[in-house]
């Protein structure tokens, strides 16, 4: 595991933490991680099956991006079909709390922030 730098700032324009948090802060990325997280090694039309609503390119391009940053691990298998899996390495193995906690997060709360929409369009509609 590395130690944080101190360089890094995800406030500053261009730094690498910024856009590493872009990346696991995507909606599919969070999503494609979770579900390798709960399912462990899956193939592709696995994924796309759980995930409902992903477009194949989007999920394509977001296994390409975890994979690029070291979180997903891609494997080949000499087979007639190819077969190919996708699973965490043990980088993306550490994300596997703290997206836990912000899915734990966000079903906790969705009642509240459903709420606070309503009253916010609420709020909208009388200003306008």
């Amino acid at each position: 595991m590395s130690e944080a730098t101190s360089s890094w700032d995800p406030y500053a324009r261009g730094c690498p933490s910024r856009d590493l948090l872009d990346r696991i802060g995507d909606k599919w990325s969070i999503l494609v991680l979770g579900e390798l997280g709960e399912h462990g090694a899956s193939r592709f039309t696995q994924l796309r099956k759980r995930l409902s609503g992903v477009s194949e390119k989007m999920l394509t391009q977001t296994l390409r991006a975890l994979e690029r940053d070291g979180l997903v691990l891609r494997t080949v298998y000499p087979a007639v079909p190819v077969r190919v899996e996708y699973e965490l390495t043990p980088l993306g193995e550490t994300l596997r709390k703290p997206l836990k906690a912000l899915t734990e997060w966000s079903l906790g709360h969705t009642e509240d922030v459903l709420a606070a929409r309503e009253e916010y369009d609420a709020r909208a509609e009388q200003v306008s």
